[in-house]
This record gives structure tokens, C-alpha cells and sequence, in this order.
């Protein structure tokens, strides 16, 4: 028996998340549901997060252990010919006996793509947040900026988490316009329940001019309705996982959005 880990893309459009529910379809299901008919058997998967519904993944991350003698390097193309075409393995390597793809991890990076402009793209319907009035790029790096480091992010924790230490590293969190896209790239040690979508939430109220409290004060305040608005879940891509196995360190490489 061998411990697994497999880097997978999704498309998160048509499921409720990863992780498994009772009563919708759920990019796990239908993983296991390809995994069961390459193996024989069902396996217990281990996802590196939960995701909400509509959130997509460049890089998500699952560990579960193979008991049969297959190669990691044909477990790819032999789990992709049983998934949809939304669903992709992209990598399997073994991993030590007692990894974990969620409590292993170091860091996770995600990446929320914002159209900036006032016509939809229709190619990017379902992948990106529309936002038509304009934006100033200065103030939302500023305000990015000042979330780096090690915080209480209550601000930006939706009602209903059972989470009571709301205290997280965050490394990396930048700004960056291509055209009319914006990225908003944030890499951290944990996430509060939809941390990143009211960041983001909270930078576009800052960049349109209708927030003008101070990102320090609005971190300080450790209150939600100091906070703007949660963003829409289909800008949000799960970027990048990382692990202490190939001394890749939190914030090396570039975010896996591509933008038009």
C-alpha cells in the first residue's frame, strides 16, 4: 500500500464544492466515482480544503492510499478517461505514509480574477466577477498591502463559521491589471470562512471609492460589518498548495490564471 497525492484542476461551475453532500453533486462524488472504476474499489480521499460552491482549482490537492501496484505515472491518464471533461488530474506522486493533503500543507495560494468593465465577456461568464465601474489599481494595492502579515482577520469571516482563533499568516497578497482583469493573488498559512471573497469583496469597495476606511482600521475593528461585501464565488481559483516535500516555499511561482 502507498500514500497518493494528486494535484487536480476543476471547473467549479456545475458542482457544490468539493467536498462530498447529501443532496448535490460534488466534485469529490464524482472523483471517487472515476476513482472506484479504475481501482475496484473506493478509496477514502483527503481534499486539501473545502470549497464553496461555483469555486474553481488550478492546483487542488488530494492524498488517499492506493492498495493495488499500479505506477503513480499512469494513475492520470487512467483516472481522467472516467472523469468529466471539467475534471482533470494533472499529477501523482507517492508521498510519505503519514501525509495528509489538508493538514500537511504550509500554505495555500488563491487567485480571484475580476472583469473590470461594463460589457461581459461571454467566454469568461461563470469564471470571473464583472465589475463595471472603474477602479483605481493604487488604492487596492495599498490596501492589499496592509493586510500582510500576521492579523486577527474577524473582518473578513462570515457569519456561521464555529471558528474561534481568527488569527492567520498571511505572506503575499497583491493587485495586478492586465487589460480590463484584475488579479487579486493571496497566499496564507489558513483561511477564515470566505476570507479571500470578502477581501476581495472589501479591496473592490475600496477601489471604487465607496469604502473609505483605511484597511488597517477595518482589520482592527475585528468585526464584520466593518468589512464590504463577500465577492461572488466564480472569480475564486484555488491556485497552489504548499508542502514541505520539494523546498518550494509559500509565494514562489506564478499564479496559474491565465488573462486574455
Amino acid at each position: 500500500m502507498s500514500n497518493v497525492l494528486l494535484t487536480v484542476a476543476f471547473q467549479g461551475t456545475a458542482y457544490h464544492g468539493f467536498q462530498v453532500q447529501q443532496n448535490a453533486l460534488s466534485v469529490c462524488t464524482v472523483f471517487q466515482d472515476a476513482l472506484e472504476k479504475v481501482l475496484g474499489d473506493r478509496p477514502d480521499v483527503k481534499g486539501c480544503s473545502r470549497t464553496d460552491s461555483g469555486v474553481h482549482a488550478l492546483g487542488y490537492c488530494i492524498s488517499f492510499h492506493l492498495e493495488r501496484p499500479i505506477p503513480c505515472h499512469k494513475l492520470p491518464l487512467a483516472i481522467n478517461a472516467h472523469l468529466p471533461t471539467d475534471i482533470r488530474v494533472l499529477s501523482a506522486r507517492p508521498v510519505p505514509e503519514e501525509f495528509h493533503a489538508r493538514y500537511s500543507s504550509i500554505a495555500k495560494q488563491y487567485v480571484y480574477r475580476v472583469q473590470n468593465s461594463q460589457g461581459q465577456d461571454p467566454f469568461s461568464r461563470g469564471l470571473c466577477w464583472r465589475v463595471g465601474s472603474p477602479l483605481n489599481l493604487q488604492l487596492m494595492q495599498q490596501a492589499a498591502a496592509a493586510a500582510v502579515g500576521r492579523h486577527d482577520f474577524a473582518s473578513f469571516m462570515s457569519a456561521g463559521s464555529k471558528i474561534t482563533d481568527t488569527v492567520r499568516t498571511v505572506t503575499d497578497f497583491t493587485v495586478s491589471r492586465q487589460g480590463e482583469y484584475l488579479l487579486f493573488t493571496i497566499c496564507a498559512d489558513g483561511y477564515l470562512y470566505n476570507m479571500v471573497r470578502i477581501l476581495v469583496g472589501t479591496l473592490v469597495e475600496i477601489g471604487s471609492g465607496r469604502c473609505k476606511m483605511p484597511m488597517e482600521e477595518i482589520i482592527a475593528a475585528a468585526d464584520r460589518s466593518a468589512a464590504g461585501p463577500r465577492a461572488p464565488a466564480e472569480g475564486l481559483y484555488l491556485d497552489r498548495v504548499y508542502y514541505d516535500l520539494d523546498g518550494m516555499r509559500p509565494g514562489d511561482g506564478v499564479p496559474r490564471v491565465l488573462l486574455p
